[in-house]
């Protein structure tokens, strides 16, 4: 990663939005990954969900003598809980997801320009094929051929991401092999993966920083919407989008807490990397006349 890019991603923005943008994502984090030592029950645990105690309205005591702060779902567990692991997971699935697809996408995209001719023909085509569809088809279709599970639901966005880091990597690479350090490089006869891994790939990684952030909030709705429709994670596993889902069915009878909670701590959640997005573009994006503007 070239030094100015450090440079520019370096310091605390001077823009309240950013910041509270900032301080959010990291609370989300924080809160992720103490959950199991936040949450006052494991809703993973069927002997630790009190099923007669499902729906219970915020502010109510269980038999255990804890107060449900925002109320159990219709399975008796525990609103805050199922937040705090669903929180947990949905980050899991989508920086997971996201760091594959970013991975899979540059290398796909620096070996197009780099090889040309007939490699680059076959990749851009399947890039431009793929990028022509709506996203949410492409995820149905590939959820639905590989089936419901966390590991399927990671390698389904995996496939909906990569194209847009390989075109954004083509772009940037093809200005890269006409400077002279790429052609130093191959006087040298060095291995062909090493240059691509150790001298193009790192010089194509910038712009790349700009679009994570992005693909990160997409991962995040991508993998709500999917589970919400019953496609994604199993319902033993809660998701943020799964914990709304099965709250939906609740609302007509004014059980409104089972959804809309859990539904609040996905909207901050994706607004706070979308911020997060922004404020990394505004600083990497040589047009901006202003970083923190």
């Amino acid at each position: 990663m070239k030094a100015e890019t450090l440079r520019a991603l370096w310091g605390f923005p001077k823009n309240y939005r950013m910041r509270a943008s900032i301080l959010l994502l990291s609370a989300y984090i924080v809160l992720a990954l103490g959950a199991p030592l936040i949450a006052p029950q494991d809703p993973y645990d069927p002997l630790q969900i009190q099923a007669w105690e499902a729906s219970s309205p915020p502010g109510s005591s269980g038999s255990s003598g804890y107060m449900y702060l925002l109320g159990t779902d219709g399975l008796g567990r525990d609103v805050v809980s199922t937040i705090l692991y669903g929180l947990r997971l949905s980050l899991l699935v989508a920086v997971t997801s996201t760091a594959i697809a970013a991975f899979i996408g540059l290398i796909l995209g620096v070996s197009a320009a780099y090889f040309g001719k007939w490699v680059d023909a076959i990749i851009m085509r399947v890039v431009d094929l793929q990028l022509s569809l709506p996203t949410i088809l492409v995820a149905l279709v590939a959820i639905v051929t590989l089936g419901p599970g966390v590991d399927r639901i990671i390698l389904a966005i995996v496939i909906v991401q990569w194209a847009s880091y390989a075109r954004l990597a083509r772009g940037v690479a093809l200005s890269e092999i006409g400077k002279p350090y790429v052609d130093a490089v191959r006087l040298l006869r060095l291995p062909t993966w090493r240059v691509l891994l150790r001298h193009l790939l790192p010089n194509s990684v910038a712009p790349a920083i700009t679009l994570i952030p992005i693909e990160l909030g997409h991962a995040v709705a991508l993998e709500a919407t999917l589970s919400f429709l019953g496609l994604g994670v199993p319902i033993d596993k809660p998701s943020l989008g799964s914990t709304v889902a099965n709250g939906f069915q609740y609302l007509m009878t004014g059980q409104y807490w089972i959804s809309v909670f859990p539904g609040i701590a996905l909207f901050g959640l994706i607004a706070s990397i979308n911020f997060v997005g922004e404020d990394v573009r505004r600083r990497l994006d040589p047009r901006s006349s202003s970083h923190d503007a």
